[in-house]
C-alpha cells in the first residue's frame, strides 16, 4: 500500500500481559518486575525483526507493567536489535484514571522520564471522554501526543457490544483535538471501521506536526498522582518520619515486619502536609534491606498518594524498590565521595526507571562546607550526571549539607549561613536544577522547644534564598511569623552567625522548657472571651477544646451567625495568610482539621430544612488539587439552608464534573481550588460548558481565586461571555447568597446582566494583565519554548510586596 507520496508504517502492538504487577492481587500482583519484563523480551524481538516501524505500547493499565515493557525494548537494543520508536499509550476509564487509580498527571510525570518517543490514551472510552486527559497531553507533553478512542462508549444491544459513534462524528471530535489541543497522532481502537479511519483522513488529512514544549514539567509522581517538585509557596515538604535511622517507632515496625503500621506512619505524615515521603529501612539487625523496601514500597504505592524519596546508601537496595515502584520516585542519593563510583553505580537505574535523584555535595576531600565548595562539588556532579549520563537538569536536586549549629565548635558556627549562600550559588550557577535540605540536622542536640524555633528559622532562610524541597516533620515546624519575637531574634542570631555568644544565650533561654508549646509562658486565650477563642484556635491550629467553645458560643448566638461571622472570618485569615506566604501548606491543613472539628459540632445545633429541594448543586475540587478545605464547607452550608449538594471530592476531572451536572439537572456547579496552578481548570471547565451549549451557572472559589480572576473566566474568548454566568464567592456564605439568586428567575437575569457589565468594565481597564491567577490562554499556547510558569520568588515567611 506503500506509495511515494503516501509511505506506510506498521505499528508493531504489545498490549497488555494479563498481570497487573503494581497490584495486590494474589493471581496478577505477584509478578516480579523481571518476571513481567522477560515476558514482553520475545515479542519485542520479533515485532523488530519482523521490520514494525514504531513499538506500539498500548491499553496499559497499570504503569509497573508499562515500565517493564519499556524495559523490554531497551534490552532488546542493547542485545543489537533494531533501533525502533516508541509509543506508550495508557488507558483511562471515564473517571479519567487507569484501572489502579492513576490519574494523567501521574501517568505523564512517568512517561516524560522513560525513554519513549510518543505517549498517548487508547481504548476504553469515546474521544469525548478523553478530551481532558488529551487536553493535558497536548499542554504540557514535550513529546507528540497520540489519541486513539473507542467509537464511543460500548452499549450492550441483546449481549452484543455496540459501539455508537458514527464516522463524522468521531473524525469531528479528533479533529478538535489536533487544532485545539495540538495532538499529532490520531486512530481508532474499539468499534471503528474503515469508514471511521477514512473520515478520519478527510477531516484532518496530513499536516506538519505541532510544536511541543521543550521542558517537560518538573513532576514526580506516585501511582495515583503526580507533584510539582515546585511548589507555590516553597518548599515541597519531605515527610521524614517513615525512616528507621529517624524514627525508633518505625525501627521497631520494621523489625517486626509490621508493614501495616509504617504505612500508618506515613498516611500521617501526608495528613499533616507532607508532599512526599522520605523512606529508609537500612538497620544494623537485619541484612535484607532490599527484600524489606520493596515490600514496604509495594505496600506504600497502593495505600499513600505521596510519591516517594527512596533512601539508601546501597545501589541493589534502591534497584529493587524501583523495580516495584510505579510512579516516578526520588532517588537518595548520589555523591563523589569515591570519585565517580556512587554515580555510576546507582545513574543507570536510576535512568532506566525515570527517577529524580538527590545528589549531596561530597566530593573526596570530604562534605562541602563553604558555599564555594558546594558550588565546586555541585558544578563536578552536574557535569557528569547531566553532561554524560543526560539526566534532565530539573530531575538532578543538590543537597548542600546541613551541619548541627549544637557543638559550638568554630569550624560550624557559619555553616548554616554558608548552606543558605550555597542554595543561592547553586540554583544561580546551574539553571534547572533544584535544591533539598534535611531541615532538622541543624538543631541536633538542641532542646526541643528550641529545635522547633531554630527549624523554622532555617527554613524560612532557606526557602528565601530559593530552597524547593525540605525533609521534616510536617507537624514538627512553627511558623516563621508566629515566633515570638524575642526567640526568633535568638534563633537568628544562631542561624546568621550574628553574634559569637548566640549558642549559650539560645541555650539558657529554653533551658528546661518541655515540648509543649505553652510551657513556660502565659496561655494567649487566657483573656479572651469565646468568639476570640474561636477566631484563634483556627487560624493558630488549636483543635483541642474547640468543641467546648462552640457550645459555649450558640449559647449566645444563632448557630448560622457563629459559622458566618466568627468561623468563616478565622478561616479566611489563613487563606490570606497562605496566599501572602506565611503559612505553608502543613499549616492550612491543620487549620483546616480544627475548622472542620468546629463545623462538626456546629452542625449539631443546625436544622437541616426538610421537603423540596431548593436546588440542585454539583460541586467539586478542581483537577490536581488535592485538598477540599473550602469545598467542605460550602457542602455544610448549602446543605443546611435546603440545597441538595452532589459533593464529586478532589482531583476531579472536568468531563466528570460535567457529566455529573446533566445527570442531576444541576442548578448550578461550584468549583473550589487551593492553588494556583489548578486553578486554570476553572476556564477550562467554563469553555467546556460552552461548546456543549450547556447552561449551567458556575459559582468559583477558593485561596487561589479572587473576583478579578472570576470576571475573566466568565468570558470564553476575547469578546463572548457564558451566557449562564461565572459568579466569584469569596467565602460559603457568598455562595449561599448567589445560590438563592440564582434559583429567582428576576434575580438571576439581573445578576448575570451585572455580573457581565462589571466583567467588560473590569476587563477593558488599563493593567487588566495583573490578575493574580496567569493567564489560562498563555498557558496553552504551544510553541518550542518551555510552558512551565516561571517560578515566583518562594517566601515561606511573610513575603515583601
Amino acid at each position: 500500500y506503500t506509495t511515494a507520496s503516501h509511505p506506510r508504517y506498521v505499528a508493531g502492538s504489545i498490549g497488555p500481559t494479563g498481570l497487573l504487577p503494581a497490584s495486590e492481587d494474589p493471581l496478577l500482583g505477584n509478578a516480579r518486575f523481571a518476571e513481567v519484563v522477560d515476558l514482553f523480551v520475545d515479542q519485542v524481538r520479533g515485532l523488530v525483526d519482523g521490520g514494525a516501524d514504531v513499538l506500539l505500547i498500548e491499553t496499559t493499565q497499570d504503569l509497573l507493567e508499562l515500565k517493564a515493557a519499556v524495559h523490554a525494548i531497551m534490552r532488546a537494543r542493547a542485545d543489537g536489535g533494531r533501533v525502533v520508536p516508541i509509543q506508550a499509550q495508557v488507558t483511562l476509564d471515564t473517571s479519567g484514571r487507569m484501572l489502579l487509580g492513576t490519574d494523567i498527571a501521574a501517568a505523564l510525570a512517568v512517561l516524560e522520564a522513560l525513554p519513549v518517543d510518543i505517549v498517548g490514551l487508547n481504548c476504553s472510552t469515546g474521544p469525548e471522554q478523553m478530551r481532558e486527559p488529551a487536553r493535558y497531553l497536548g499542554t504540557w507533553s514535550t513529546k507528540p501526543v497520540s489519541i486513539i478512542p473507542n467509537a464511543g462508549l460500548p452499549l450492550n444491544v441483546n449481549g452484543q457490544a455496540v459501539y455508537p459513534l458514527e464516522p463524522d462524528a468521531m473524525a469531528h471530535a479528533l479533529r478538535e483535538m489536533v487544532d485545539d489541543f495540538g495532538v499529532g497522532i490520531v486512530g481508532g481502537c474499539c468499534g471503528t471501521t474503515p469508514e471511521h479511519l477514512a473520515a478520519l483522513v478527510r477531516a484532518i488529512g496530513r499536516r506538519p506536526a505541532p510544536a511541543r514544549p521543550a521542558t517537560p514539567l518538573p513532576m514526580v509522581a506516585s501511582m495515583v498522582r503526580g507533584v510539582d517538585l515546585r511548589q507555590d509557596p516553597a518548599p515541597l515538604i519531605v515527610g521524614e518520619r517513615v525512616n528507621t535511622l529517624g524514627s525508633r517507632k518505625v525501627k521497631r515496625f520494621a523489625l517486626a515486619d509490621d508493614f501495616d503500621g509504617m504505612v500508618e506512619v506515613a498516611r500521617g505524615q501526608v495528613d499533616d502536609g507532607a508532599h512526599a515521603l522520605d523512606v529508609c529501612v537500612a538497620m544494623t539487625e537485619r541484612t535484607d534491606e532490599a527484600e524489606t523496601l520493596r515490600k514496604l514500597v509495594k505496600k506504600l504505592a497502593l495505600n499513600v498518594e505521596a510519591p516517594l524519596v527512596l533512601d539508601s546508601t546501597e545501589p541493589d537496595v534502591l534497584r529493587a524498590a524501583l523495580e516495584q515502584y510505579p510512579g516516578r520516585a526520588i532517588v537518595n542519593s548520589v555523591n563523589m565521595e569515591n570519585g565517580r563510583a556512587r554515580i555510576e553505580a546507582v545513574l543507570p537505574t536510576a535512568l532506566a526507571h525515570g527517577a529524580a535523584v538527590v545528589a549531596m555535595t561530597i566530593d573526596q576531600e570530604g562534605m562541602a562546607k563553604t558555599a564555594e565548595r558546594k558550588v565546586a562539588v555541585a558544578k563536578a556532579i552536574h557535569d557528569i550526571v547531566v553532561g554524560e549520563y543526560g539526566l534532565a537538569p530539573e530531575a538532578l536536586i543538590f543537597d548542600p549539607l546541613t551541619f548541627p549549629l549544637s557543638t559550638g565548635e568554630e569550624e560550624f558556627v557559619r555553616s548554616a549561613v554558608e548552606t543558605i549562600d550555597g542554595i543561592r550559588a547553586i540554583e544561580a550557577a546551574l539553571p534547572g536544577v533544584m535544591t533539598i535540605l534535611g531541615i532538622s540536622n541543624v538543631s541536633f542536640g538542641l532542646n526541643p522547644v528550641a529545635r522547633k524555633i531554630v527549624n523554622a528559622v532555617f527554613l524560612y532562610h532557606a526557602v528565601q534564598a530559593g530552597l524547593d524541597l525540605a525533609i521534616v516533620h510536617p507537624s514538627h515546624v512553627v511558623p516563621f511569623a508566629e515566633i515570638p519575637a524575642d526567640e526568633r531574634e535568638l534563633a537568628e542570631d544562631l542561624v546568621l552567625a550574628r553574634r559569637p555568644d548566640a549558642l549559650p544565650r539560645l541555650i539558657e533561654h529554653f533551658e528546661g522548657r518541655e515540648e509543649s508549646a505553652e510551657q513556660g509562658g502565659p496561655d494567649p486565650m487566657a483573656d479572651l472571651d469565646v468568639e476570640a477563642r474561636l477566631h484563634y484556635r483556627i487560624v493558630h491550629r488549636k483543635k483541642e477544646g474547640i468543641e467546648a467553645d462552640i457550645d459555649e458560643a450558640v449559647a449566645a448566638r444563632d448557630p448560622v451567625e457563629v459559622l458566618n461571622e466568627v468561623l468563616l472570618p478565622a478561616m479566611k485569615e489563613v487563606g490570606d495568610k497562605f496566599g501572602a506566604g506565611e503559612l505553608i501548606l502543613p499549616f492550612v491543613l491543620q487549620s483546616a482539621e480544627a475548622m472542620k472539628r468546629a463545623v462538626a459540632r456546629l452542625e449539631t445545633y443546625l436544622e437541616k430544612q426538610e421537603g423540596v429541594t431548593k436546588g440542585r448543586v454539583v460541586l467539586a475540587t478542581v483537577f490536581g488539587d488535592v485538598h477540599d478545605i473550602g469545598k467542605n464547607l460550602v457542602n455544610t452550608i448549602l446543605s443546611n439552608n435546603g440545597y441538595t449538594v452532589y459533593d464529586l471530592g478532589k482531583q476531579v476531572p472536568v468531563n466528570r464534573i460535567i457529566e455529573k451536572a446533566v445527570e442531576v439537572e444541576a442548578t448550578a456547579i461550584g468549583l473550589s481550588a487551593l492553588l494556583v496552578s489548578t486553578s486554570k481548570q476553572m476556564p477550562l471547565c467554563v469553555k467546556e460548558l460552552h461548546r456543549a451549549g450547556l447552561d449551567f451557572p458556575v459559582i468559583i472559589g477558593g485561596a487561589a481565586i479572587n473576583r478579578s480572576y472570576a470576571q475573566r473566566t466568565l468570558f470564553v474568548d476575547e469578546e463572548t461571555p457564558y451566557e449562564p454566568g461565572v459568579f466569584y464567592a469569596k467565602d460559603a456564605f457568598e455562595g449561599l447568597s448567589l445560590m438563592d439568586r440564582i434559583i429567582d428567575g428576576g434575580a438571576r437575569e439581573r445578576l448575570v446582566r451585572d455580573t457581565v457589565e462589571l466583567a467588560r468594565n473590569a476587563l477593558a481597564r488599563p493593567g487588566r494583565e495583573a490578575f493574580s491567577v496567569p493567564d489560562e490562554a498563555a498557558a496553552t499556547e504551544r510553541s518550542a519554548t518551555p510552558l512551565v510558569e516561571p517560578p515566583t520568588p518562594p517566601f515561606w515567611g511573610v513575603r515583601e510586596m
